[in-house]
């Protein structure tokens, strides 16, 4: 018998799938994610940067940019939840 592994979304052992309130959050998270993504502003940092030859210094550019800071903040937070934060795994 296999135990199931974590969830691809949030990592949470136990289960094939997330639960309802997992799920909820997870697509709650992917909207927020869209949302941001439809910005034309953003989506030109975006552009800029996958385009240039020095990214590490134009992401330090852009992460004072407050529109790019709240994408990386959602993306992260999509990544690795902030109630998981300096968490050992089980």
């Amino acid at each position: 018998m296999r135990v199931p592994g974590p969830c691809a979304e949030c990592g949470a052992r136990g289960a094939a799938r997330c639960s309802v309130p997992c799920c909820r959050t997870h697509r709650g998270e992917s909207e927020e994610l869209r949302d941001l993504l439809l910005n034309p502003h953003l989506r030109q940092l975006l552009l800029t940067l996958e385009q240039a030859r020095d990214k590490s210094s134009l992401m330090r550019k852009f992460m004072q940019e407050p529109l790019f800071v709240e994408f990386a903040d959602c993306c992260l937070s999509i990544v690795e939840p902030p109630e998981k934060e300096n968490v050992l795994p089980e």
